[in-house]
Formats: structure tokens, C-alpha cells, sequence
């Protein structure tokens, strides 16, 4: 069938039982259908008068036989032609999500694979180290932002900070940012191991990003270089901060696995605690090798420590051991003895004037002892006044003499720490 605009249309069909033909009452044309089965004749039956909005109702009025009525059935499909296109954008946005779900789902997993990974990293050091690992923002809330400094050196600059349980730290900002994570963890990892009661113990450390830092216990008094000038350092002080520090160097020598130098021992780096008992500190230079090994100034990337505590090892370039940490404390012990620091003038130990500046300290007490005389007591003429008057002359004069062993200019003619440590006790308990 084909419908045209007509408002009103009868469809006739020549299929009734009773030859009549049937009547499909179309009230209004929308559509239309072809049928191609269809057999039989198409009539259409139009109002004679033109279409006009004048006609009256019975001129529209349009009638079936009675019994012909019958109900047209509208098999009309409706022709879409965005389905297709609307399928295709809900295909592709279904897809889209999906994709993006399981990117997220994947990221999470990949989160929390590197998170559990890191948890178990973090236990293996704790579990080598002891100790924990502070994330920066923990450490920058504990010292204020870094606001109260308690001393600086080569290595960076120390804070003091509270931690979360109260306890009191000294926070060490490190100046080498560069170095990677792997190889700070590695040496953290060995201070860590180190155990000894004139040792600075390490409470933890902190590698968040470029950041390094360390974490100490606090000590009371601070360092010894802070202490020297105080009338607070009788001379029974004096000499247990010698055998305690001479104790902490001959522990990293030769009684810890690896084979431990300092390699910047003086008063800055040895610190005292409320009862006056000293602790080595800062172990930045310290370099970890086989017990018995000589180790070379080439493999360092710089001469280390500080000018007026070297060992003349450092400026002609010879082999570097465990001796140029014996000198060092030779220095120390003669700075505790008669209150007199090497003197920091002159040029830069790294172009070889290091070793007469350190003569000026050392050869002083030397000369002073040469020149004395067999009746005179010549370490009352280099003693800290300081230390009042309150002291054994004769245990004063044996310290000074070890001292004096210790800054030899041969490595080959200094005493270990061990021995220092012998000397030092047997002087000690000798009444």
C-alpha cells in the first residue's frame, strides 16, 4: 500500500467471506506500507469538495459498511539511521572505561607491589642497622625547620631536634646531596652495625629524594672543642676523655668486621655526654676496608680531614692506613694537654703546608721537653691553666709522651690505638 496526503482514507481489500470488501479507516496519513504479497485492488475514496478548512463535520464524516470495519494492522518499523552511529559511540565509550579502569587498577597494583617492596627493604636495614628511617617532613617538624643549629663541619651542618617520642636528636644535614641512595644506605648500614660505648650511637637517617640526613643521640655537653676553654675540664676529665676517645678509634681499627678509619678525628668531632664521658662522631669520611690493607691517597677523590690534624701521609701522597687516625689523636690528646689548637693560618693543607702548621703545635711540646732540664718539671710550662693545679705530674708527663709517639712523622714509629689504649690503662691504674 501507498498513503499520500489525505487527511481521512478507506483501504478496501477483496478478501471478505461475504464479498465485501473490507474497510481500513485511516483517520490520519503518517506512514506507509507495501505488502508484496498483496493481491487484490487499491481504492481510495476522497472527499469530491478540495480540502478546506471550511468542511463540516459530516463532509469528513467517511463510513464503512457494517461488517467491513476492521483494524488495520500497523506493522510500521521506524527507520533510525543514528542507531548504528549511536551503538558505535556507546561501544567506544564502554571501552573507554574499561581501559581506564583496569589502567588504575594496574597502577594500584604496581603502588602497592613498590610499597611492599619498599616495606621489606626497610625492614632488612632495620633489621641490619637497628635503627629507623625518618622521612623528611618528620625531620624538618622535629627541628623546627632547621632553626637551632648545634655545630657544623665539613660534612654538613648538625641540628637539635625533639623526635615523636620525645626523644632528644642531633639531626646532621649533609652538604653531598648527590649521592645515590643505594650507596648512602650502604655506608648508613655499617655506622649502623657499629656498637660501642665511645661511639656516637645513630638513631636513624633519611633519603627522601635529594635529602640526606642522620640521626644521633644528643649529647649534653656538646663538643670537646666547646669544652676546652671551660674550667669545668679538671684534669681527671681531661685524661677520661683521652682513654675514651683513644677506646672509640681502637674499637673501629681493629675490633669491628671491617677495618674502620675516621679519618678526621679533633675536639669538634668528639663529643661529651652529661657525665663528661666522650663519644667519636661523624663518620662521613670513614672509609671500610679489608683489616691489613693498605689503601692509597689516589683512591680518595680529595685529601680528607681537617688542616692542623692531618698526618703528613695525606700531603706526600704515601699509603693511607689506620696510622693517620693515631696522628690525629696525638694532636687532640697535646690540644687537651696544654689548651692550644693547631693554628688554622696560613695556606691550604692541600698545597702542602699542612705539615708545618702542624709543627707548630707539635714541635712546641717537643722543643719545650728537649729543652727542659733533668730537676725542672717542663709540663707545667705547657699545661692548660685551665686545669688548675689539681693533677699528677708525673701521669701528665706519660700522656704527653704518648701523645707525642702518636704524631711521629713516620707511620711506621706511631703506636696502634690498641696500644694507646694499653699505655693509657696501665697509667691509669697505676697509684
Amino acid at each position: 500500500m501507498i498513503f499520500v496526503g489525505l487527511k481521512i482514507i478507506l483501504f478496501f481489500e477483496h478478501n471478505h467471506p461475504d464479498n465485501i470488501p473490507y474497510c481500513f479507516l485511516k483517520l490520519q496519513l503518517l506512514n506507509g506500507r507495501i505488502a508484496p504479497n498483496f493481491k487484490g485492488d487499491l481504492y481510495l475514496k476522497v472527499p469530491k469538495i478540495s480540502p478546506s478548512k471550511h468542511w463540516s463535520a459530516k463532509e469528513l464524516t467517511l463510513l464503512c459498511l457494517a461488517g467491513a470495519a476492521k483494524q488495520l494492522e500497523r506493522r510500521y518499523v521506524k527507520s533510525d539511521g543514528k542507531r548504528s552511529l549511536k551503538f558505535l559511540l556507546g561501544f567506544v565509550i564502554a571501552t573507554g572505561i574499561v581501559e581506564i579502569l583496569s589502567m588504575v587498577l594496574v597502577w594500584l597494583y604496581f603502588i602497592k607491589s613498590r610499597q611492599m617492596i619498599a616495606a621489606t627493604s626497610e625492614e632488612y636495614v632495620l633489621a641490619a642497622t637497628g635503627f629507623r628511617r625518618f622521612s623528611y617532613s618528620e625531620l624538618k617538624e622535629a627541628t623546627r625547620n632547621f632553626i637551632e643549629e648545634i655545630g657544623r663541619g665539613a660534612t654538613g651542618i648538625v641540628y637539635k631536634g625533639v623526635l615523636a617520642d620525645q626523644r632528644v636528636a642531633a639531626i646532621k644535614r649533609l652538604n653531598n646531596a648527590s649521592q645515590g641512595e643505594a650507596e648512602f644506605l650502604a655506608e648508613v648500614s655499617t655506622v649502623g652495625k657499629l656498637n660501642h660505648m665511645n661511639l656516637i650511637e645513630m638513631w636513624g637517617y633519611c633519603a627522601d629524594k635529594k635529602h640526606r640526613l642522620l640521626v644521633y643521640e644528643n649529647m649534653e655537653k656538646g663538643s670537646l672543642a666547646k669544652n676546652l676553654s671551660s674550667m669545668e675540664l679538671d684534669w681527671e676529665k681531661r685524661f677520661k676523655i683521652a682513654l675514651g676517645t683513644a677506646k672509640g678509634l681502637a674499637y673501629l681499627h681493629e675490633e669491628c668486621l671491617e677495618w674502620v678509619l675516621h679519618c678526621d678525628v679533633k675536639p669538634q668531632n668528639i663529643l661529651l655526654d652529661a657525665n663528661y664521658e666522650p663519644k667519636v662522631s661523624d663518620f662521613g669520611l670513614s672509609r671500610l676496608l679489608s683489616r691489613g690493607h693498605e689503601l692509597h691517597n689516589s683512591s680518595f677523590s680529595k685529601i680528607r680531614g681537617t688542616r692542623g690534624y692531618m698526618a703528613p701521609e695525606w700531603i706526600f701522597n704515601l699509603p693511607i692506613t689506620s696510622k693517620v687516625d693515631v696522628y690525629s689523636y696525638g694532636v687532640v690528646v697535646l690540644e687537651i694537654v696544654t689548651g692550644r689548637s693547631p693554628s688554622m693560618d696560613g695556606h691550604d693543607a692541600e698545597n702542602g703546608c699542612g705539615v708545618a702548621e702542624n709543627k707548630r703545635a707539635v714541635e712546641w711540646v717537643r722543643e719545650k721537653k728537649l729543652e727542659a732540664s733533668p730537676s725542672s718539671c717542663w709540663v707545667e710550662e705547657i699545661i692548660d691553666p685551665a686545669i688548675g693545679v689539681d693533677y699528677d705530674k708525673r701521669k701528665l708527663e706519660v700522656l704527653v709522651g704518648v701523645a707525642l709517639k702518636c704524631v711521629e712523622e713516620c707511620k711506621d714509629d706511631r703506636p696502634t690505638m690498641s696500644q694507646v689504649v694499653e699505655m693509657l690503662q696501665k697509667l691509669e691504674n697505676d697509684h
